[in-house]
């Protein structure tokens, strides 16, 4: 790992939350392992997770400086839950990856139901991804990507690093700021406990994301005491992220398009400490909810949110995914280049998703800090391109045969002493990749299906 580009990654972190400096937390060098990628990917993690750490000690006046573990933290941006005797359900549906088109390569995702119909609108159904392949190579790129995006799927065009910086998207990006803060009218002071050894006992956060991000973002505040409720719409499904990221949440299912589901929705809202959501800019606008009906459904609220391209220039409604901007703002491309291969070579693993969810979590807890030290409520916006943006800025200075190797398979000193029990199984959980004494990441119940739970809070 890279000393030099840690320090710079938190300095970059630390500015976007506060203004004044913070030295670095202490950083277990020992036995580490980095991922090898054209980007450094492993000081990426472990800072963006010390940044949460650093803003949960700062929330209850914690004097601890935080330790971070290079190696756990590289693992958890990969997997941390690992089932016994039974396999993970497939990651990925079988037509999302990258095509080569006739002038370049694009990357569809299909994951879910409606997005693969999209797909299949535009360039049909086909038998398998050979099929599909030869299909997508007739179709110029950029051609492909529009036609799919207007169709209301998802796909990227690789681009260079220089073309996208030149791009209308990725000028815009590049002028937001890595966190952007508003703060609102005063309300009531918050009767949180803030006790040192569980932080965010009897906080109540709505959690409204999905996929990665978000949700990485209310499993750290989950493993700090909160009690989240993650609420999706009727039909979503998740089956390989279950035990992976919904550790110590309930689930609900609500339907924010009928009277009976929005009616709840601000029921729930009204007594919500925290509300974290990752719709696209215009989603919850369209549906009568921005920040400032938030604040009057629930005065003093802080509200973190994510958008997936930014929350200005032309893409800002456009649907996206961590592995559909790596695509597009350079990273694959830089990859390809670095690794000297004739297909795209994109991160490792989606660091913009898990390494923007730790950014995220800290926002909460410094949204909760900026509450309790003015009575006010906030806002906090952050996006998977802007991430990226940061990331791209410090290329590895190594090449591939210099870099380290990728962290191997998880030795039984990563797991917990204990089986993790959950609805799906047994398995084992990674130790956190932090030690913040005094304060420890504990989670109170496992995995859970999606929609298990009613949608209601438990916290008196």
């Amino acid at each position: 790992m890279d000393h030099q580009l840690a320090a710079r990654f938190w300095q970059q972190f630390w500015h976007g939350l506060r203004s004044e400096a913070s030295p670095l937390p202490q950083i277990d060098l020992q036995g580490q392992d980095a991922f090898c990628s054209a980007w450094p990917v492993s000081e990426f993690a472990v800072t963006s997770v010390a940044l949460a750490a650093q803003a949960a000690a700062a929330l209850v006046n914690n004097p601890a400086r935080p330790q971070l573990n290079v190696r756990l933290a590289s693992r958890w941006f990969q997997q941390s839950f690992y089932p016994l005797n039974r396999p993970l359900p497939p990651a990925w549906d079988t037509f999302a990856g990258d095509y080569a088109a006739a002038d370049g390569w694009i990357r569809l995702h299909t994951n879910a139901r409606h997005h693969r119909q999209a797909m299949e609108r535009v360039l049909g159904r086909h038998a398998d991804r050979a099929a599909l392949a030869q299909r997508v190579s007739v179709w110029k790129k950029q051609a492909l990507e529009l036609a799919i995006i207007e169709a209301g799927g998802c796909a990227a065009e690789m681009r260079s690093l220089s073309a996208w910086q030149q791009h209308p998207q990725g000028r815009s990006v590049a002028q937001e700021p890595l966190i952007a803060w508003t703060s609102w009218a005063e309300a009531a002071p918050p009767a949180w406990p803030l006790h040192l050894i569980r932080p965010l006992n009897k906080v109540r956060v709505l959690d409204l994301t999905r996929i990665v991000a978000g949700p990485v973002a209310t499993r750290f505040l989950a493993g700090l005491g909160a009690e989240v409720l993650r609420l999706d719409p009727p039909g979503w499904e998740e089956p390989a992220l279950e035990e992976e990221l919904l550790l110590g949440k309930r689930s609900a299912r609500l339907n924010l398009k009928s009277i009976a589901g929005r009616q709840q929705f601000e029921r729930l809202l009204a007594q919500a400490d925290v509300l974290v959501h990752g719709y696209r800019a215009d989603a919850l606008e369209k549906l009568g909810y921005d920040s400032a009906r938030f604040q009057q459904l629930a005065p003093g609220l802080i509200e973190v949110s994510l958008n997936a391209w930014g929350w200005s220039g032309p893409w800002r409604n456009r649907r996206g995914f961590d592995s559909l901007v790596q695509m597009a703002c350079g990273i694959a491309e830089g990859g390809q280049r670095w690794r000297g291969t004739a297909a795209p070579q994109p991160l490792p693993v989606q660091a913009l998703d898990h390494a923007t969810g730790y950014l995220m979590a800290a926002a909460v807890l410094e949204g909760m800090r900026r509450r309790l030290a003015r009575r006010t409520g906030c806002t906090a916006r952050l996006s998977l391109a802007r991430t990226a943006h940061l990331l791209t800025a410090y290329p590895y200075p190594h090449p591939p045969g210099a870099a380290a190797d990728e962290p191997g398979p998880a030795l039984p000193h990563d797991a917990s002493d204990t089986l993790e029990l959950t609805s799906f199984g047994i398995g084992y959980r990674l130790k956190p990749p932090l030690w913040l004494p005094g304060t420890p990441l504990l989670w109170s119940r496992s995995g859970v299906p999606l929609g298990s739970a009613s949608a209601r809070w438990l916290t008196p």
